[in-house]
């Protein structure tokens, strides 16, 4: 482990000091781990703010809540979110690495000199819970018990998810060592460098992962009063993944969903797809004005959730009619055809990955884990 993974006095955001970050590219766009979906109209009214040649933006979506997006050449997988509450800071999500992570703690100096002392993940995928090691034992990582239990048993760094995003960098890598040997144009050698010294950056960097699952869990429900804040921490049943958590700020009508619902299409290779209709309709009941995604920026528009809610269930329908039908993934998987949902959702042609329909045949199949 290196230093940033071994920085167990991690605890005030001054605490890292000055951390050479190497750069790196950001992931293939078929990995959509932190899409700018959202149309216009999306972004806080507040205007951003990055540090100076630093890795995040921050936003303010309402005093005291900010979007922490990342604008560098550090990938950081996911959007994470930073409450800075009366005498400390809680942050939702904590990134695809440990040096994400500690890239956003150390940027969090120009939002707040408070100590973090809590972190909250909403679900146990890598791009959202891989920092979680850098933080020392005094800080209460808050999860689901599901989320706590897939990455206790190995389950964030393997599988078919993880293999089908990060496994693949060994053979990305070697596929640009090749291609590199046969360009004898300068400009184009220099640019297949640059791409192949950010993507070894970063599998040097998720090589570092020790996954460390939350210290705190709830069941259905957690509540944290910090000075006048309330911060809810809520599960509705199964979703995205089998612990998807939303936290809730009543006070300042702000809802951070994780992937639940996303400013664009969420993917669906760890899902519930049927289920996750019921989930959503719970999160209508509650009082809020903001919903910080995932990925993506944040939004007002409330009707996102009946608009995902129809997409799921058209998509639902047309997988469930092909699977009784006989046809394999593969096929079905090219012929659902989700076009009339394109005025919500950036749908162009027939065809949805090939995971999504690969997961709904385990549900259908009683073969889902």
């Amino acid at each position: 482990m290196s230093r940033i993974g071994r920085a167990r006095d991690l605890i005030h955001p001054r605490a890292l000091g000055a951390i050479a970050l190497a750069a790196v590219a950001p992931l293939v766009a078929a990995c959509a781990l932190d899409d700018e979906a959202g149309g216009p109209g999306t972004r806080p009214d507040s205007a951003a703010r990055a540090t100076n040649g630093g890795q995040f933006e921050f936003s303010a979506v309402v005093p005291g809540v900010y979007h922490a997006r990342g604008v560098g050449d550090l990938v950081a997988g996911s959007n994470a979110a930073v409450i800075v509450n009366e005498h400390d800071v809680l942050l939702v999500d904590s990134h695809i690495s440990p040096a994400a992570a500690s890239a956003l703690l150390e940027e969090l100096a120009t939002l707040s000199d408070r100590p973090v002392r809590f972190v909250a993940n909403t679900h146990w995928h890598f791009d959202h819970v891989h920092g979680n090691q850098v933080y020392p034992p005094e800080v209460e990582i808050i999860g689901h018990e599901a989320t706590r239990a897939v990455i206790a048993a190995g389950g964030s760094n393997s599988g078919r998810s993880y293999e089908s995003f990060i496994g693949v960098l060994p053979d990305r890598i070697a596929r640009l060592e090749a291609t590199l040997d046969t360009v004898s144009d300068d400009s184009v050698r220099a640019a297949l460098r640059r791409t192949l010294d950010s993507q070894r950056a970063f599998h040097a960097q998720v090589r570092e992962v020790v996954p460390t699952p939350p210290n705190t869990t709830l069941s259905e429900r957690l509540t944290l009063f910090r000075g006048e804040r309330e911060i809810r921490f809520l599960f509705f049943g199964r979703g995205h993944t089998e612990g998807d958590v939303v936290v809730h700020l009543p006070r300042e009508r702000v809802l951070i969903t994780g992937d639940l619902i996303t400013a664009g299409i969420p993917y669906m290779g760890d899902g519930f797809v049927d289920e996750w209709i019921e989930t959503l309709e719970h999160l209508k009941s509650l009082d809020f004005e903001w919903i910080v995604p995932g990925h993506g920026m944040p939004f007002r528009d409330r009707e996102r959730i009946g608009h995902l809610q129809d997409y799921l269930r058209d998509l639902w329908n047309q997988t469930v009619a092909f699977h009784e039908r006989g046809l394999p993934a593969e096929e079905a998987a090219r012929r659902v055809d989700m076009r009339s949902h394109a005025d919500h959702f950036d749908v162009r042609e027939p065809g949805v990955p090939l995971l999504t329909v690969t997961r709904i045949y385990e549900l259908l199949d009683g073969a889902a884990g």
